[in-house]
């Protein structure tokens, strides 16, 4: 049987690429090809961002309002088509059932969500030193941005980069990751059925030394965002700095969790344990590191490993009710075996665990790991898989001094009954983030930002939807 090929988008079409070379999507249960994409060229994104530049002023001329009405009908149309792209998500990216579906939906509200932007955002009239005049501070598009996407949440990325964008008036280029491209192209089905104005979202698929590059450094491109590893932040902005394009990366992370003695072990089990298998560990917010009080150590271990121990993975596609799937392909499963092996040899003893599970797809054992020290690596780089590495602490000083000692600022969470003690904690901890006594997951109307070499810039809420806007100030005189 003939693999299933899919096209870009680009100005309204589906439309042959330049290179004639494609791309095999793999499902990571399976380890088999399930459809081909397009490796695009630098010509593809040119066209692509020809497009958006054509489109943009359009655009930009309707009112907000109308704009926000374009984003309701992506959402509702997303909602007809959950089911198919519960199972796209699932069958490329090897989520479980209910998170891929969850993240459809997500999706859907978060283009609800940011469409009722359209009569909120605004500018600002400022006193002047002067009589007779009037400072006004405008907020206004930006113009063409460009996405440049991760596989982890490949569909709710495209909204998360789309959705603010174009209730603002920009247009914009998506590139999805090569690896979970086939949501991507449903996303353009859907754009392409409601009639979205040609040019105003493309997608253009290929390799990020290719197409990311080009969709960072070419002149008519006024901001980049990418949500992706650090090496590749940095290519980013590399690409961009000679035009001083304005860049918004979400990078790495390597969150840690502090359980002090006083915690709600309940509680705080239940949300480490959902904080770290999401996904099968493959989100950059998952708790990478537990710091625990040396009061509670004991008890927190027995119950983790219980509950560890409880947890279930598969192929997503055939049983519904599973805790995680595979990891998303052969090079992220030898890289978390890599790092376990190279933890055990520092000292690091596996509680449970420990190696890859199967013969066929990419999967790995949930893994516990005890007698982990602060110097080792596994404690410092990102694991990005179902592996816990746990040590102790005896002050909260102590461990908050831990906890920031990484080149990475993303997220973090204490586990504590004590208000003071929290308090202390969200003053001294160095994170874009803080989960107090919950899971690692961010709220729409938040700010997912991160410190150090987990980003600049951030996403969601009305602080996300800044990030799409610049200024012109106008200094009006009258008599």
């Amino acid at each position: 049987m003939a693999t299933i090929q899919k096209n870009m988008y680009i100005n309204g079409e589906f439309t042959e690429h330049r290179s004639g070379k494609w791309i095999d999507v793999i499902n990571p249960a399976t380890e088999q090809v399930i459809a081909q994409v397009p490796e695009g060229s630098k010509e593809d994104v040119q066209r692509a961002i020809d497009a958006a530049e054509q489109a943009q002023e359009a655009w930009e001329a309707l009112p907000a309002v109308q704009r926000g009405v374009w984003l309701h009908k992506i959402a509702d149309a997303i909602r007809q088509r959950e089911a198919e792209l519960t199972a796209t998500i699932v069958a490329e990216g090897g989520k479980t059932q209910g998170l891929a579906k969850t993240e459809v939906l997500f999706t859907a509200d978060y283009l609800d969500y940011m469409a009722e932007w359209a009569r909120r955002y605004e500018g600002e009239i400022v006193n002047s030193d002067r009589p007779n005049e009037n400072i006004f501070v405008f907020k206004k598009a930006i113009g063409v941005t460009t996405g440049i996407l991760p596989w982890n949440f490949p569909f709710f990325l495209i909204a998360r980069k789309a959705a603010p964008a174009l209730i603002t008036g920009n247009t914009i280029v998506i590139k999805p990751s090569e690896v979970t491209p086939l949501n991507a192209v449903i996303f353009a089905e859907i754009i392409d059925a409601i009639g979205l104005p040609a040019g105003v979202l493309n997608i253009v698929f290929g390799y990020g030394p290719v197409v990311g590059q080009e969709l960072a450094a070419n002149p008519k491109v006024g901001m980049v965002s990418l949500t992706g590893s650090v090496n590749a932040g940095i290519a980013t902005m590399e690409a961009a700095a000679k035009n001083v394009t304005k860049v918004s990366l979400e990078l790495g992370g390597k969150a840690p969790a502090i359980v002090m003695n006083d915690a709600d072990i309940d509680l705080a089990v239940k949300a480490i344990v959902a904080s770290r298998m999401i996904n099968s560990g493959q989100v950059c917010n998952c708790v990478e590191r537990l710091y625990v009080q040396e009061g509670i150590y004991d008890t927190l271990m027995a119950r983790l490993t219980e509950a560890f121990r409880a947890v279930t993975f598969g192929d997503p596609a055939q049983q519904q009710q599973l805790d995680m799937g595979p990891l998303i392909n052969a090079a992220a499963l030898e890289r978390v075996e890599q790092k376990v092996a190279e933890a055990i040899a520092d000292g690091a003893q596996v509680v449970l665990g420990g190696q890859r599970a199967g013969n066929t797809g990419y999967f790995f054992q949930p893994t516990l790991l005890s007698h982990v020290r602060q110097e080792m690596a596994i404690m410092h780089e990102e694991i990005f898989g179902p592996v816990l590495p746990v040590t102790t602490f005896k002050t909260l000083d102590q461990a908050i001094a831990w906890a920031n000692d990484c080149e990475y600022g993303l997220t973090s969470s204490i586990y504590t009954r004590d208000l003071n003690t929290a308090m202390t904690a969200l003053r001294k901890l160095k994170f874009g983030e803080t989960y107090v006594n919950r899971e690692n997951f961010e709220a729409m109307q938040g700010f997912h930002a991160g410190w150090r070499k987990s980003g600049i810039g951030g996403a969601d809420g009305r602080h996300g939807l800044e990030e799409y806007l610049q200024t012109h100030v106008a200094y009006l005189q009258f008599s």
